[in-house]
């Protein structure tokens, strides 16, 4: 199965909140979204890390 899970870490303040599945093989660059952190209590920039 191609589907692989993947962890968004917010870049204020490093912590990893979120995870999702993407195709690696379709989706070949990075996934970034503005997701809310609460940690953070605001909206902010999540990268997807490895």
């Amino acid at each position: 199965m191609p589907q692989e899970q993947i962890t968004f870490e917010c870049s204020a303040c490093r912590r990893r909140n979120y995870h999702s599945s993407k195709n690696k093989k379709n989706v070949t660059d990075r996934l970034g979204l503005s997701k809310f952190c609460k940690w953070c209590h605001k909206h902010t920039p999540h990268k997807e890390t490895k």
